[in-house]
């Protein structure tokens, strides 16, 4: 290790140190000053707003200067690049040194750092995706106790229930060395009845979708007591059925019968590909397979939860295939109307997403584009809540890195041909080609 690597290390061992009691607001001037000392002048923090559309200034104490930019769009900017694809891009073609490293917590996309780097050397690359991962751990660690964020990534007012369904969600973005998930929900600020869930124990992924009745308050209610009795009951060791059951006794107790919420539940087995799940009411899930083939699933549907018919449910076991994508979904997805009448469907679903797919997108990219394209079908208005969450499953073996890369958008060590390629694509970018 040189000396310029020594003291880097030490940068990020002193930013671990100062984060015990930091704020998010000190965050961004602790870093910048940390960072100026070892030749990383101007980082900048910008901070995805919750729908992903735009990415904004997280300017806490630091002094970013008047030239800075206080909020950039997702599309058709570089910073939004670097946070769509997961990899890092020069902040322009005409200008040395300053570059764009996406901010992942594990593989959740939060924004981008922008950071100066005097002479664009290469092989500072890798360090700046270690500065780049830190911050992340350490945006992570504090935006839930800062009223500072929430202000900052939202773009307009929120209903309660909505506020209540963010706070009980898992992040959107989730991947292991077999298995990526990845979830999208709208109307970002108006959700009531959708939630969705995973959860792994040992080889064993635990995932929920739940609709519940009704556009307001009560069915945020129901959601979430859906969720929580969901997750009480699978932690305690309880199967699907007696989870399934579990959440039904505890809706039926809080509403009587005037409640309920469809459901799927399911268990995929990482080192088998055995999936098991029940139906309660809901749409049930489809595969993609290779990318070309849709396999719907069936499965004897029980009644919804909470009705009080207290009809069991069945169990069924569908055997995955590596490479499989497992999509579920809430009927806000397929079955919304545009202006002509027009639904959306399952079909128009699992086109968008074999197409894009074909393109190479990271699987997160690929739904934010979904939900993007969806709200535009509807002119920006949904009567229903919307909600996809698709698994991709690698198989008994691990995935190799450059395939998790590329499905995630994790950005891969640097290397001279990929900074000179980014270089090539910038300058494309910037002569209008």
């Amino acid at each position: 290790m040189n000396s310029v690597e020594a003291a880097r290390a030490q940068v990020l061992g002193d930013l671990i140190a100062a984060s015990h009691l930091m704020t998010l607001e000190q965050l961004p001037g602790t870093v910048a000053s940390h960072a100026a000392g070892v030749g990383w002048p101007r980082v900048l923090i910008y901070v995805a707003d919750l729908q992903q559309e735009r990415l904004y200034l997280l300017a806490g104490n630091a002094d970013v200067g008047a030239d800075v930019p206080a909020e950039m769009s997702v599309d058709g900017t570089v910073a939004g690049r670097a946070f769509q694809w997961g990899k890092v891009f020069p902040a322009s073609a005409s200008t040395t040194g300053q570059w764009w490293v996406p901010l992942l917590d594990g593989a959740e996309r939060l924004g981008v750092l922008r950071v100066g780097v005097p002479g664009a050397q290469v092989e500072a690359d890798e360090d700046l995706n270690r500065l780049a991962g830190l911050v992340a751990l350490l945006l992570e660690s504090k935006r839930g106790t800062s009223d500072s964020y929430s202000r900052l990534v939202r773009r307009r007012k929120m209903r309660v229930a909505a506020e209540m369904e963010w706070q009980l969600m898992p992040p959107r973005t989730f991947a292991t060395d077999r298995v990526l998930i990845s979830a999208v929900m709208e109307p970002a600020y108006q959700v009531s009845g959708d939630a969705f869930d995973y959860a792994l124990t040992g080889e064993t992924v635990h995932l929920s979708v739940f609709d519940a009745m009704g556009h307001d308050t009560a069915a945020g209610l129901t959601a979430n007591l859906a969720l929580a009795a969901a997750r009480i009951h699978r932690r305690q060791g309880a199967d699907l059925l007696e989870t399934a059951e579990g959440v039904a006794g505890i809706l039926g107790e809080q509403f009587a019968g005037s409640r309920y919420a469809t459901s799927v539940l399911a268990d995929l087995h990482l080192a088998t590909g055995v999936l098991t799940w029940t139906n309660y009411g809901h749409h049930p899930p489809v595969v993609i397979r290779g990318n070309r083939t849709v396999v719907h699933l069936s499965c004897p549907p029980a009644p919804p939860m909470g009705t009080g018919l207290n009809l069991p449910g069945a169990l069924r076991r569908d055997q995955l295939e590596p490479g499989d994508r497992l999509l579920l979904y809430t009927d806000g997805i397929t079955e919304a109307r545009n202006l002509e009448g027009q639904e959306f469907g399952l079909d128009g679903l699992t086109d968008f997403l074999i197409r894009h797919h074909a393109d190479g997108l990271p699987v997160p990219e690929t739904l934010r584009r979904l939900i993007g394209h969806h709200l535009a079908y509807h002119l920006g208005r949904l009567n229903d809540d919307a909600t996809v969450m698709l698994l991709e499953w690698h198989g008994p073996t691990p995935y190799q890195p450059t395939q998790l890369q590329a499905l995630t958008g994790l950005p891969p060590s640097a290397t001279p041909e990929t900074i000179a390629s980014a270089w090539a694509q910038q300058r494309a970018v910037d002569d209008g080609i």
